[in-house]
């Protein structure tokens, strides 16, 4: 297959800056470049005293974009790299990443530790629940091309977005790590 500009454009966004080309487990290089993108995101956001939605509202702008060239871009992957779930394809962790770091609490304002254990927390559990894929996120990579490759990441991401909401707000992990919620 020939390569052009476009080619060249849509693959380094599908591989997130390259990220799915890294040695080894792809998904969590993609996963792992999410979070950097988003914590300068919100690292910016705070240093310019941004209201808090804000975060909540360029986070849902990264899912629908980088949902949206999952889906229009995963044919043309599946026949760029030969595979039904390209694992260079890694657009799809980054929507399903950012999912699960929506409504952070808002003790990951508080200062950088907080900030590290919850977007870390919250990186492992989309990992864990990508790799596992508890129903319906497995079905959903039967549907058709991009849809296949997106849906079961953004499945994975809503629950560990969930998981880490009982977990921050509730748990006695977050007690005994000093970093509980008051409601």
């Amino acid at each position: 297959m020939k390569s052009t500009g476009g080619d060249s454009i849509k693959e380094v966004c599908i591989t997130v800056l390259g990220s799915g080309h890294l040695p080894f487990v792809p998904g969590t290089w993609g996963s792992a470049f999410a979070v950097v993108i988003y914590a300068g995101l919100w690292w910016l956001l705070s240093a310019l005293a941004a209201p808090g939605w804000i975060i909540e509202v360029v986070t849902v702008a990264g899912i629908v974009f980088s949902s949206w060239l999952s889906v229009l871009w995963g044919e043309w992957a599946i026949k760029r790299f030969g595979r039904k779930d390209p694992g260079q394809f890694v657009l799809d962790e980054f929507a399903g990443q950012w999912v699960a770091l929506l409504w952070l609490p808002p003790l990951a304002a508080a200062g950088l530790y907080q900030f590290v254990w919850v977007v870390g927390l919250q990186f492992v559990l989309f990992r864990i629940l990508d790799v596992i894929k508890p129903p319906p996120a497995r079905q959903f990579e039967r549907l058709p091309a991009g849809w296949g490759i997106l849906c079961d990441d953004l499945m994975s991401g809503f629950y560990a977005c969930v998981i880490g909401q009982l977990i921050w707000w509730q748990s006695p992990l977050a007690i005994w790590l000093g970093l509980q919620v008051s409601a």
